[in-house]
């Protein structure tokens, strides 16, 4: 498989595999997982925009305080009483109390308490219902006609099957019949996610025949001065509120927008009311909820912001927002679609071309982006955009391409390093890994100086001297004069017997590849004699070689039978003069013969007076096979030993 191909095809897997999670939204992802990251970019909201307390809204609280005065708790109902009354005689707009009267403690306490919600007339009590796990319905029996009076006026959307996904209790315990009969009630179930954190709001269920409103929704209707009818429940839709339109999902559901932490409302000890002790008017036009918070009353709920929160102060959020109509709205995933297939794309295209820290700086930048975004939306549009799906897709193309391409440039530079390794520098050899596209194995057509040296009588040598000893003298010649190439940057490209051949400007650019192949030249003309010398104090045959360079236009690639042998060489008429002029050495009696085409390269550099320590004598006008036009021809002698 090409490995662009392979790009794609993770990258297309990548994309769908989230698409598809994003459009099945797994509840246990969305709860387990997506609602932590929920949760900490509320607690981000908390400390960067802090929401204003609100000030309609007391809680009246049995607390630790108060049960030390009053009693433990739960306490009698003529002390409610007297709590309701206190609370009442300031005319607030309505008294909520989330505690279930459900079961009779005696004729004069219960009266005495019947008559203090009568009195106050804007009393919600709280109504509890059981709603069974699992998705067996079991259809209750006869509702208690003084339930009547708290079902919702329901009106059906066309195309939405509401009853199918609207919670419906098995059972309900209510209050006593003769407090249910003066006051309105409200439902507190509650359903925590799957992570245990109550996050959702149920604003109604759907018991027997008729829905029924929620606790804090019926205190919101009261304090707005609405009827029952005037609130409407479009199924699956919304729920109509006045001139509020509260959206709500398919259950019934609304995703809470917390105030903050615990105690983030007002609070007043329970006892200080009964005993007198708050000022005058103090919950004149409030919204009065009474409900415990001492942890031995066991009414603690687990929230996105807190730990602790009694559950008398999450229904104070939720009043709060009815109120503002301003809960959160989760979204329904279009966004998180488009950012899937936009980014996915956008990364499939871009990583594979860029390299590492522009690879690294757009993926990161591109997850930090939508991280951002999803704040901002959270923080002042009150949206919730999915975080897990998008992000997760980013991560994975990024991880996935990232390893692919390393494996991809891994084999690659193995590629090149066996191809080259044996041709060029060790340095060219990295020039080239870390630049692949240098490596074009493909035939090109390049500029490129090429040299080749030859050894001047090997062929008598060879037939007087042992092989062992001309292998030896050999490989040391070799090894001298390819050491030197490659210091100058040059390309190996073979041994012909005992003639080498080698070429500057591929496979990576060398603008000055004239320069290089002359300095080489001179460099193993001095390096020669040196080997000279000490082959003549060891006794050993000294071999002398002549040395043709020319520069020109030349095909270079791999050449051979793919699969068994491939040489990178070069090819072309320039080459085949350069060959041509290493043997005018020996009829010149010259170390080192260029072409003109050589001297063009090096006109500059020769008048600025940059190539020192030799000399540089045209000798002829020549015609050499293959050629029409006579070639200029001139000898390069170094003026001393050493590096040049």
């Amino acid at each position: 498989m090409k490995k662009k191909h392979l790009f794609y095809l993770i990258t297309l897997a990548s994309i769908l595999l989230f698409a598809t999670l994003q459009l099945l939204d797994n509840p246990m992802i969305q709860e387990k997982v997506e609602g932590r990251t929920f949760d900490l970019r509320l607690n981000l909201r908390d400390l960067v925009n802090p929401q204003p307390s609100p000030k309609d809204i007391i809680i009246v609280s049995i607390d630790e305080k108060s049960i030390k005065e009053i009693g433990r708790w739960p306490w009698r109902r003529d002390v409610m009483a007297i709590l309701v009354h206190k609370i009442s005689e300031d005319r607030p707009k309505v008294i909520g109390i989330d505690i279930i009267f459900s079961e009779r403690e005696s004729r004069e306490t219960d009266a005495e308490l019947e008559k203090a919600i009568k009195e106050a007339g804007n009393v919600v009590l709280a109504t509890a219902f059981i709603v069974p796990k699992g998705k067996n319905v079991v259809i209750p029996g006869e509702v208690p006609n003084f339930f009547w009076d708290s079902a919702m006026n329901v009106k059906s959307v066309e195309g939405i099957k509401w009853k199918k996904w609207a919670l419906k209790p098995e059972s309900a315990i209510p209050p006593l019949e003769e407090f249910s009969r003066v006051a309105s009630l409200g439902h507190v179930y509650t359903q925590p996610d799957l992570d245990g954190t109550l996050r959702r709001e149920v604003m109604y269920l759907n018991y027997g025949i008729d829905c029924y409103p929620s606790f804090a929704l019926q205190i919101a209707r009261i304090a707005c001065g609405l009827r029952m009818e005037d609130m409407v429940l479009f199924g699956g839709s919304q729920i109509m509120l006045g001139n509020r339109y509260i959206p709500i999902d398919l259950s019934g559901r609304v995703l809470i927008n917390y105030v903050g932490k615990e105690h983030s409302f007002p609070y007043k000890s329970a006892s200080d009311v009964i005993n007198g002790k708050t000022a005058t008017g103090l919950f004149r036009d409030k919204i009065v909820l009474i409900g415990t918070s001492a942890l031995a009353t066991y009414d603690q709920k687990i929230t996105p912001l807190s730990a602790n929160m009694p559950g008398v102060e999450k229904n104070a959020n939720v009043v709060e927002n009815i109120i503002l109509n301003n809960f959160l709205i989760r979204s329904p995933g279009i966004l998180e679609l488009m950012v899937i297939v936009m980014t996915g794309v956008l990364l499939g295209v871009l990583i594979p071309r860029l390299k590492a820290i522009p690879g690294v700086a757009i993926s990161i930048g591109s997850i930090v982006f939508y991280i951002l975004l999803s704040f901002y939306l959270l923080t002042y549009k009150h949206i919730w955009i999915n975080l897990i799906y998008p992000v997760s897709n980013m991560f994975v193309i990024f991880i996935a391409l990232t390893v692919a391409k390393y494996f991809f440039e891994e084999k690659k530079a193995k590629e090149i390093r066996s191809m080259f390794s044996s041709y060029v520098s060790p340095k060219i050899v990295e020039v080239l890994i870390n630049n692949p596209e240098k490596a074009k194995l493909g035939g090109v057509r390049k500029d490129v100086s090429v040299l080749f040296a030859d050894i001047i009588g090997f062929t008598t040598l060879s037939e007087r001297k042992p092989p062992e000893e001309v292998i030896d003298l050999l490989n040391e010649y070799f090894k001298e004069m390819t050491d030197i190439i490659f210091k100058w940057d040059g390309t190996l490209d073979k041994f012909v017997g005992d003639e080498i051949m080698a070429f500057w400007g591929a496979p990576v650019d060398q603008p000055n590849h004239a320069e290089l192949a002359v300095r080489c030249a001179l460099n193993m003309t001095d390096r020669l004699s040196e080997l000279q010398k000490k082959w003549t104090k060891e006794g050993k045959e000294v071999l002398d070689c002549g040395i043709g360079i020319n520069t020109g236009e030349v095909i270079i690639g791999n050449i051979g039978a793919i699969g068994k042998k491939m040489d990178y060489t070069v090819m072309g008429d320039h080459v085949n003069l350069a060959a041509r002029v290493e043997k005018l050495t020996r009829e010149y009696n010259a170390k080192i013969i260029v072409t003109e085409f050589t001297i063009g390269h090096l006109d500059a550099l020769i008048k600025e007076g940059l190539i020192g320590h030799c000399q540089l004598e045209e000798r002829d006008n020549v015609r050499v096979k293959g050629k029409e036009k006579e070639v200029k021809i001139f000898e390069l002698k170094g003026l001393k030993h050493g590096e040049i």
